[in-house]
């Protein structure tokens, strides 16, 4: 369903400035799971740095208020697997030899059943950032958000053309999910310090100039916070 008006700004970004409708804008909000941001989570058993996790939250959380206030649907990416793992790939699949759940539970028997599995606390969304009414929650069990799923056929429903992608990890998941946007036709905007990656600092600066480069624009949630409401104070609306 198309959206009856628009609503339009810049968005300061990298490597130049982006015009959107918000009301054809949706927030993508990727994996934002205990698993990958709470302490005794999937990353920080496998030695990951999860320092950055608290102002990765709250740079979400400042971007999913503008964007809310805009009107922009808010759709949640979260990743796991069935307790009995039907849907993790079998034999012939490569899925289970490079997921990190998968390889740990896999290597560590105390682990099994544990890590990632739909309904348990690891693959919960942080309660920071917790689904509010209305909000839409597609579950995975691939890194892109498009594997197997229907975030296309929700996107187009509502008429987005342009997705707002926050989340982790911005070398996996948040990567896989914006280069399969760009080629279902998407414009990817990725908010930076909404994202972190799994690996090496240097790892988030890769992802990012892969993306700014390649698939779509980066920018801030504070340039996404001030867009919407200078919008919003405007009144910048036209049919």
């Amino acid at each position: 369903m198309q959206p009856e008006t628009s609503l339009r700004v810049n968005i300061p970004a990298e490597p130049e400035a982006i015009e959107v409708d918000l009301r054809r804008t949706a927030a993508i909000v990727v994996d934002m799971q205990n698993a990958f941001l709470s302490k005794g989570g999937m990353l920080d058993i496998a030695g990951h740095d999860i320092s950055r996790a608290d102002e990765t939250i709250a740079a979400a959380k400042r971007t999913l208020t503008a964007l809310r206030r805009a009107g922009s649907p808010v759709i949640y990416l979260q990743m796991g697997y069935t307790a009995d793992l039907s849907n993790a790939g079998g034999p012939q699949s490569p899925n289970p030899r490079k997921e990190l759940a998968l390889c740990l539970m896999a290597a560590q028997p105390e682990l099994r059943g544990k890590l990632l599995i739909w309904g348990d606390w690891d693959a919960e969304i942080v309660d920071e950032l917790k689904p509010e009414p209305g909000d839409l929650v597609v579950r995975k069990s691939r890194y892109s958000g498009f594997a197997g799923t229907n975030l296309d056929a929700l996107l187009r429903t509502r008429g987005i053309s342009h997705v707002v992608v926050m989340g982790v990890a911005t070398n996996v998941c948040v990567e896989s999910t914006v280069r399969d946007a760009f080629f279902h036709e998407y414009w990817p905007v990725v908010v930076q310090d909404a994202t972190y990656q799994a690996g090496p600092p240097e790892i988030q600066e890769a992802s990012l100039f892969n993306i700014r480069s390649f698939f779509g624009w980066v920018t801030t949630s504070h340039n996404i916070a001030q867009a919407v409401e200078q919008a919003l104070a405007a009144g910048v609306r036209a049919e």
